[in-house]
């Protein structure tokens, strides 16, 4: 079922409930890690594949960046999230060719965007992480880089939205 452009206020921000939940859940589950971990020491939950590991990143999504200059690096880590969270919000009010999944899909991919901007606005040192997986040498990474809530909404519901895209096409090429 598509979103038409006839759809009242209150149904387009429906979908915004999912956005704040993510972003409490995020913002709840890093002030428990930073209270409870100890700052770069893992706790082992499923033996050496699965830790907790209280680390936090000053650079973007898998630390890229990590070499910039601290002002730049401030600004454009701040920035540039908050120009992609805009553009996110511009294309969910005006599109109006969006289905109900694409709609939750996006807010839930606004809903992280937010929390990790929050990390860089209120604690100013970088986005708390803390999910630590082996990842056996695959790519060349004895283990994946470490993520929190936030990163992990953004790439499932990011993965959610592509396919119900690509859905949509080869549907509508039908």
């Amino acid at each position: 079922m598509r979103i038409s452009g006839v759809m009242s206020y209150r149904e387009k921000l429906i979908p915004f409930s999912l956005t704040a939940f993510i972003i409490l859940l995020d913002q709840v589950t890093k002030w428990i890690v930073s209270r409870t971990l100890q700052y770069g020491r893992p706790v082992e939950v499923i033996g050496d594949f699965f830790r907790l590991l209280y680390v936090k990143n000053p650079a973007i999504a898998f630390s890229l960046g990590r070499n910039l200059d601290g002002p730049l690096q401030k600004a454009l880590f701040l920035v540039l999230p908050l120009v992609v969270l805009i553009f996110l919000l511009f294309f969910y009010f005006l599109t109006k060719d969006l289905t109900r999944l694409q709609a939750w899909a996006l807010a839930a991919i606004i809903g992280g965007g937010i929390s990790n901007i929050l990390d860089r606005i209120i604690k100013g040192d970088g986005v708390v992480d803390f999910f630590d997986f082996k990842f056996y040498n695959v790519f060349g990474l004895k283990r994946w880089p470490t993520f929190n809530v936030a990163d992990m909404t953004v790439v499932i519901a990011g993965i959610i939205l592509l396919a119900s895209f690509i859905y949509s096409e080869v549907r509508e090429k039908r």
